[in-house]
């Protein structure tokens, strides 16, 4: 059974692999083909070869990592994830919102590690349109979603407020 996530207020299989993934499968021609995401380390080490392949290309941040050094490739990459190691590691929520503010990301940015339905809606604040879950958070980080109708702060969330909006009110 496929690897299933939260994108965009729906529950759709997750196409996306790692390269240790693909390397595990040992199904190194898929790697060159299909939806691709790689850590930055991996990705700055041969930067060339991997722009310069056929399929999807996205980059997961560390929380260490610094998200700029990804300016220059945002228009080629079709996702940026920011790990999330422990349920205190807070900064890929600033690494998600000035991807999507400051520096114009308009791909999917996921979230992905140790991320739970209580972190959904605030993820979502901040630019976050997909989620990887455990199978067990699903059906909560959908209706956490829908928890709150206004908000008074400023935030990243106005395309997935109307989707959601759209979809279910």
């Amino acid at each position: 059974m496929p690897r299933r996530l939260l994108r965009d207020g729906a529950l759709v299989a997750d196409e996306w692999r790692t390269a240790d993934e693909w390397r595990a499968a040992g199904d190194g021609a898929a790697a060159e083909g299909g939806p691709l995401m790689l850590g930055l380390s991996e990705f700055r080490a041969e930067r060339e070869r991997w722009l310069a392949r056929a399929g999807r290309l996205g980059v997961i941040l560390a929380p260490a990592d610094d998200e700029q050094e990804l300016v220059p490739d945002l228009a080629r990459l079709a996702l940026v994830a920011a790990e999330f190691p422990t349920v205190s590691e807070g900064r890929g929520y600033t690494q998600g919102r000035l991807l999507r503010e400051r520096w114009g990301f308009a791909g999917e940015l996921r979230a992905r590690g140790a991320i739970r339905r209580d972190h959904v809606f605030l993820l979502a604040r901040c630019g976050f349109n997909s989620f990887e879950l455990p199978e067990s958070e699903f059906d909560g980080a959908v209706a956490a979603l829908r928890t709150f109708s206004a908000a008074y702060q400023a935030s990243n969330d106005r395309g997935l407020r109307s989707a959601l909006r759209h979809r279910w009110l």
